[in-house]
This record gives structure tokens, C-alpha cells and sequence, in this order.
């Protein structure tokens, strides 16, 4: 027995974000509050990895292994950081391309608290990854209102 209906495009469904889900698209369900806690979560986070941090800087100054090497630890951590609230930032705007290998990973886990702190003030405007979905997912919805619009049917090739 065939199916003679046809399957008509369903409209596109938007991406869930972590901790949100689609709670972004009408900021419903808890949306605040999910913010909130998001917010005051990584605040935490980034709070509680700092101390863990300075209790690592004063190990290094219990084992007195000089100035020179406390700075530069210090300094690479720092830079760390900022590179990853920089990678971080970017990624709530726009996608990585597909195919693009982040060689620089270990840098990145060295600085989480640059990431943390991206979160966080991501989270004081909107839901970190909502301005990227919120584009995705019009785009989405333009394109299948041009495709309903114009009535656009895929071409078919001839019979041979």
C-alpha cells in the first residue's frame, strides 16, 4: 500500500539551547529565572575557579621557586583567559565553520575563567547563544515563507 499525500515542509523547529531549551524563542516558561540562574551559576563557577586558582599561585610561592616563574605562570593564565572570553564571546554570534579544527584547546581550558565570565555577561543581556538562534531560526522561517510564497517547486529532470 503507497502513500499518495504529499509531504508538505513543516515549519522550522528552533534550535534548543543548553539550560533553556526553546524557552528563548517567547521568553516563557521560567525564562528569567533560567537566566538568573545562569548568571549567578557562572558568577559562582568563575568565583570558585579563581580560588582554586590562587590556592595553585600559593603553591607556587610555598615552594619558593622565585618571582620570575610566579609572574610568568600568572601572565600565561591571564592570557589565557582573555583568549577564551574572546572564542567564547564569538561563539554567541556566529558558528565555527564545520571543518575548522580548534588546535588551540588546551589554551582555551587554561583560561576557563575568561569563558565563565563570557557567560556571565552574556547572561545579563540574553540567554548566551539566543541572538545566534533567534537569526538562524528567521532566516529558517524567510526562506520557507519565500518557498510557500512564490510557490518555488524543485525542478525535475526528464525522464529517459
Amino acid at each position: 500500500m503507497s502513500d499518495t499525500t504529499k509531504t508538505r515542509p513543516e515549519a522550522p523547529a528552533p534550535e534548543a539551547i543548553r539550560w533553556f531549551g526553546t524557552t528563548w524563542l517567547d521568553h516563557d516558561r521560567g525564562y528569567a529565572w533560567r537566566r538568573t540562574a545562569a548568571a549567578a551559576g557562572s558568577l559562582l563557577a568563575a568565583a570558585a575557579a579563581a580560588f582554586v586558582l590562587r590556592l595553585g599561585f600559593q603553591g607556587l610561592a610555598d615552594a619558593k621557586i622565585g618571582t620570575f616563574v610566579t609572574v610568568l605562570a600568572f601572565c600565561g593564565v591571564a592570557v589565557c583567559s582573555v583568549l577564551a572570553f574572546q572564542r567564547t564571546w564569538k561563539s554567541f554570534t556566529a558558528r565555527r565553520p564545520a571543518g575548522q579544527a580548534n588546535d588551540n584547546q588546551s589554551l582555551y581550558a587554561v583560561g576557563f575563567i575568561g569563558a565563565l565570565l563570557a557567560y556571565f555577561v552574556r547572561s545579563l543581556t540574553e540567554a548566551p547563544g539566543e541572538a545566534l538562534h533567534r537569526s538562524e531560526y528567521e532566516a529558517a522561517r524567510a526562506r520557507q515563507a519565500s518557498r510557500r510564497s512564490t510557490g518555488a517547486k524543485p525542478k525535475r529532470r526528464p525522464k529517459r
